[in-house]
């Protein structure tokens, strides 16, 4: 049984979607990640987002944000404690392996700031659409006077 389909339907009426069809076929891959970290995605208003990661036992070091190409890369390691406490763990149940989240973000979507608290990491996003990219009326030019010679 093959899951493949096509997406021409959808872009017959369309242009300059191109990086649309991406967007599918990236949703239809396996998700090598496995669910780790847990994270939401929420949506804060018309304009306004907010992802929130479970980063438990990470502190503001151990993660990295980046943006390249429209594409938002939430990653964490976990740097090797010192033990110089003398500490033994009897149960680690808390998970702190290594992770990369990776979002596709919307053209004008910028990263407002992000947040640690609580074992969260919340990263702000907003929607600003230039003006020039607004939608805006064309007017319909009447007839056209003939030329006189």
């Amino acid at each position: 049984m093959s899951t493949a389909f096509s997406l021409a339907p959808l872009f017959r009426n369309s242009v300059g979607f191109d990086r649309f069809s991406d967007l599918f076929e990236t949703a239809l891959r396996n998700d090598t990640s496995g669910g780790y970290p847990p994270y939401n995605v929420e949506k804060r208003g018309e304009d306004s987002y907010r992802i929130v990661v479970a980063a438990a036992g990470f502190q503001q070091d151990d993660l990295d944000l980046q943006v390249e190409k429209g594409v938002l890369s939430v990653s964490g390691s976990k740097r090797e404690a010192s033990n110089d406490e003398g500490l033994t763990y009897l149960h680690q149940g808390i998970a702190q392996r290594a992770f990369k989240l990776s979002f596709r973000l919307d053209d004008h979507i910028e990263i407002k700031g992000a947040n640690l608290s609580n074992g969260l990491l919340s990263i702000d996003l907003q929607r600003v659409v230039p003006e020039e990219a607004k939608a805006k009326r064309i007017p319909i030019n009447g007839e056209q006077p003939a030329l006189q010679h």
